[in-house]
């Protein structure tokens, strides 16, 4: 496949999995199979692409995965800079290893969102840093999944 498409993501069928890509984490959450809920399931420390690609293809296989939801952290004026571009040669070489749907959303603002939602939660530092990328990928995910039941 390639990127793809919000019409060609509702074709396919089956659970997606969310990625918040940050520049010292990954954050992954799950859909499950009727795509009405999005949940966190872990943060992976980055390190090489091919072992964080190991890690990200493990949970889509294991959670029998449709699609991939990759966050693009496009620009607040909507254009595309330097971290949207690392995004997208992130996806391309997913796509070389390995010939799957990936799907971009604009991720503007997610962690920030989480992150107040944290704070207003009364959630300790510690707590919060440990949770944030996961619940940024859920966050992005279950705005994907909003959008293809409208």
């Amino acid at each position: 496949m390639s990127i793809i498409t919000i019409e060609q993501l509702a074709a396919t069928k089956g659970p997606l999995l969310g990625i918040d890509p940050g520049t010292k984490t990954f954050g992954l959450a799950v859909s499950d199979t009727t795509r009405l809920i999005a949940t966190p399931v872990e943060t992976i420390r980055r390190k090489k692409f091919t072992p964080d690609a190991t890690k990200i293809f493990a949970l889509y296989d294991e959670r029998e995965c449709s699609a991939m939801i990759i966050g693009n952290p496009v620009n607040m004026d909507g254009s595309e800079g330097p971290r949207s571009q690392s995004v997208k040669d992130f996806c391309a070489n997913l796509i070389n290893l390995r010939d799957i749907p990936i799907f971009l959303w604009d991720e503007r603002l997610s962690t920030a969102a989480v992150t107040r939602t944290l704070l207003e939660a009364d959630t300790s530092r510690a707590k919060r840093a440990q949770a944030v990328d996961k619940l940024a990928a859920t966050y992005i995910l279950q705005g994907v999944l909003d959008r293809l039941r409208t």
